[in-house]
């Protein structure tokens, strides 16, 4: 059994829809107060109603966090609203396939920005207050939980750079919980497979439909399934880290 995170307070980016969403809830139902970080503020809201009709507490926070000050100014709102920060879940992210060779370079701008430097600022933005929160009651530990993909372990062809952002990833995670571990800030990455959400739907019409026919005869995981994920890594015990996941469906063959 893990232990609940009553008294501390969450903070998770692309909470409007998919994996963010799912994790949103369940740290919820684990007692957290909540901060759902997002563009998209009428699905924050209606995620934030739903969370406090079921006895929690959540704020919605507009932001982009690609842009820095927008990051930063929504930890610092978490901060003052909630009063500290526990968990991170670093989890806003884009996924737009296709071959290098003639790529849209601005889908490019897009990923590396998103997936790595929004990824960073928030990190960044957060770390203070993690080791603050870590330093003293109710847990005595705190968590930052990365989002990257199995992309991040393999590299394939037609998704070069969104390999690179996640191996990217997945390096500065481990570099980061080789510099924090100590004082019980835990670095952790989940890396999942297919998965059943928007993430396909920003993909360019003829590069969704080569997608779609790949994994077809695949029975795609649920965000549910990752939010378990993460729930498990965040209520360990203080003395146990779960430094990665990998996470994917059953009958998914190939990365």
């Amino acid at each position: 059994m893990g232990e609940r995170l009553d008294g501390t307070v969450a903070l998770v980016t692309g909470a409007s829809s998919g994996i963010g969403e799912a994790a949103a809830r369940e740290l919820a139902r684990q007692g957290a107060a909540v901060a759902l970080v997002a563009r998209r503020k009428d699905r924050l809201d209606a995620l934030a109603a739903e969370i406090t009709a079921a006895g929690a507490a959540a704020i919605t926070v507009e932001a982009d966090v690609t842009d820095q000050a927008l990051a930063v100014a929504a930890v610092e709102r978490t901060v003052a609203e909630l009063g500290r920060l526990d968990t991170v879940v670093n989890n806003a992210g884009v996924m737009l396939l296709g071959p290098i060779l003639g790529a849209p370079t601005e889908e490019w701008d897009r990923m590396v920005r998103l997936n790595v430097q929004g990824l960073l600022y928030v990190a960044h933005a957060a770390l203070p207050h993690l080791v603050e929160a870590a330093a003293g009651e109710p847990r005595r530990v705190a968590d930052l939980v990365n989002i990257s993909s199995v992309a991040g372990r393999r590299a394939a062809a037609f998704s070069g750079v969104y390999n690179l952002t996640k191996h990217g990833v997945n390096a500065f995670t481990e570099s980061l919980r080789q510099e924090v571990t100590e004082r019980h800030v835990r670095i952790s990455v989940v890396e999942p497979g297919a998965v059943e959400t928007e993430l396909a739907d920003h993909l360019r019409p003829e590069i969704r439909e080569v997608s779609r026919q790949r994994f077809a005869n695949v029975e795609m995981l649920h965000a549910q399934d990752i939010a378990d994920a993460i729930a498990y890594i965040v209520t360990r015990p203080r003395r146990a880290a779960i430094n990665e996941i990998l996470i994917r469906p059953t009958n998914q063959p190939g990365p």
